[in-house]
């Protein structure tokens, strides 16, 4: 019996990894859609698109000291700092407004669980079992563990709101890009409840990295796009690995933290990569072809930003500093 499950499980392994080798969540793929599913209540729903939490040094010391292991992982001081610049606001602004996602509350480092149950209850884009089963049970975590503390960038589905404790632009367009992704869904619902289920959350992962890198490269800032590789590749890395590590749970943490280093790996050879890609953008833009990069398996036409993009604090990355 141990051999047949061993038998099966590195087959489940084997089919994981050849399928995640066939789609490359670096490829530039725009979230496409005819039309967003949004609740009229959201839209009249009083107050700023963004919003702030207060200043909190002792609650954010202490988140600071949560968010430890996320920085060590994805080799970046800014992950889960809980403090978000300005610059990373006006990125986030910039992306919500030129995809027409007012409807989404979008919070920098702030808790405010009465507003969000308010959201909840507001947001009938989702069906109410959904909202009131799932929907409370992710609020309710959110609520008794609040990021505020604990980190983790994430969008909730059910009160469509964006929640960001990194000061790091491409993460919060990467939760940006998943509320776009819902906001289209007819049935937004049963697709977070699949989000749930073993390896499909690389589905959903893909299609909002595949989205950001395609926005990055429309600015055409090399400082953004190789921060979105540097960051969203090994931050894929820990979807694949888990994935893996539920199929084969006895090699957990090798497959784990192995998946994490060739999304390190993979990211710094593909930033070394960025000019030679804008030059293909840029080429392709003009003749309106699709554009094609080494190793991407898809591209998309170009499109004209509505306002030029802030410019980056121009401070080299971590690990332009450590020289890799």
């Amino acid at each position: 019996m141990d051999r047949k499950k061993s038998f099966f499980s590195c087959v489940a392994a084997i089919a994981l990894f050849v399928a995640c080798a066939g789609c490359n969540p670096l490829a530039p793929r725009p979230i496409l859609h005819s039309g967003y599913r949004v609740p009229p209540e959201l839209i009249a729903d009083a107050g700023p698109v963004i919003e702030r939490g207060k200043p909190r040094p002792i609650i954010d010391c202490i988140g600071w000291v949560f968010g430890i292991p996320g920085r060590l992982l994805l080799w970046d001081p800014r992950i889960d700092n809980h403090k978000i610049s300005e610059n990373t606001e006006s990125v986030v602004a910039q992306y919500i407004a030129e995809n027409d996602l007012h409807h989404v509350k979008v919070r920098l480092n702030q808790y405010a669980p009465i507003d969000d149950w308010h959201r909840l209850r507001k947001n009938k884009t989702v069906g109410w079992p959904y909202r009131y089963t799932l929907g409370v049970l992710s609020l309710a975590g959110e609520t008794l563990l609040p990021g505020r503390i604990v980190g983790g960038d994430h969008f909730n589905p059910f009160t469509s709101t964006v929640h960001v404790y990194s000061d790091v632009p491409a993460i919060g367009l990467h939760e940006a890009a998943h509320a776009k992704d819902f906001s289209r869904r007819d049935y937004p619902g049963t697709y977070a409840l699949v989000y749930l289920l073993p390896i499909v959350p690389l589905w959903h992962e893909k299609i909002a990295t595949g989205d950001v890198v395609d926005y990055a490269l429309k600015t055409e800032d090399e400082h953004l796009i190789r921060e979105t590789y540097r960051v969203l590749y090994p931050a894929y890395g820990t979807y694949v690995g888990g994935a893996a590590s539920w199929v084969l749970p006895d090699y957990a943490d090798p497959l784990y933290f192995g998946a994490v280093l060739l999304g390190h790996a993979a990211a710094h050879h593909h930033s070394y990569e960025v000019p030679e890609r804008l030059i293909h953008w840029k080429t392709d833009s003009n003749i309106g072809h699709e554009k094609r990069f080494p190793g991407d398996v898809a591209g998309t036409n170009g499109v004209e930003l509505v306002a030029p993009i802030e410019s980056f604090d121009q401070q080299p990355l971590l690990g332009e500093q450590l020289k890799w």
